[in-house]
C-alpha cells in the first residue's frame, strides 16, 4: 500500500487559524495506550526558534531558515530521548524516505492548493512506563490552512547510536 496524504479544509483566514488546527487534527487522531499518555507539540527549530516553517521530504521535517531536520525519523526530535530510534509503519505506511543521495521522491508533499511548506506538530505517544512507543505528524499549510496526517502513529523502535 501506498503512502497516500489525505488532506482536509483547515481554517485559513479566520481569528483561530495557525499552528493551533494542526494541534487539533493530532488531538483528535492520536489516542493513548491504556495507562500512557500523548505529548503534542508544535514543532520549532531549536536554531531559528519558534515560529518557523517547513519542507517536508524524504519522510523528514526540514526548517525553512536553515535547513536542519526535526528528527522524526530518527530519534532526535525528543529532547527526552536518551537513544535514537528509527520508526515502523503501524497500520498506515510511512511517508516515502531517500533511498540514497540526490534522489527526490516524485510525491512530495503539497497541500491542494500547490504549496509546499508547513507548520509542523508531531505526537508522541507514551507507554504507562514512559518508553516512547509511537510518533505521529501533523501538517498545516499557513497559505490555505489545509490539514494532512503526514505520519500516523508509527511505531518507534530503539536502535544503536
Amino acid at each position: 500500500m501506498d503512502h497516500e496524504i489525505a488532506w482536509t479544509h483547515g481554517t485559513a483566514g479566520e481569528p483561530s487559524a495557525g499552528p493551533e488546527d494542526v494541534l487539533r487534527l493530532l488531538r483528535d487522531a492520536v489516542r493513548p495506550e491504556p495507562g500512557g499518555r500523548v505529548e503534542i507539540l508544535v514543532a520549532e527549530c531549536e536554531t531559528c526558534g519558534p515560529g518557523e516553517e517547513f519542507e517536508v521530504a524524504k519522510g523528514e521535517c526540514f526548517c525553512v531558515g536553515c535547513c536542519i531536520p526535526l528528527g522524526i525519523t530518527d530519534g532526535y526530535a525528543h529532547p527526552a530521548a536518551d537513544y535514537p530510534w528509527r520508526l515502523e509503519a503501524s497500520e498506515v505506511p510511512l511517508p516515502p524516505a531517500s533511498p540514497g543521495p540526490g534522489f527526490e521522491p516524485p510525491d512530495l508533499p503539497r497541500c491542494p492548493a500547490g504549496h509546499d511548506v508547513f507548520h509542523v506538530a508531531v505526537a508522541l505517544a507514551f507507554a504507562a512506563d514512559g518508553a516512547l512507543r509511537g510518533v505521529s505528524v501533523g501538517l498545516r499549510c499557513p497559505e490555505d490552512g489545509a490539514l494532512c496526517l503526514y505520519v500516523d502513529n508509527a511505531r518507534v523502535v530503539p536502535c544503536a547510536a
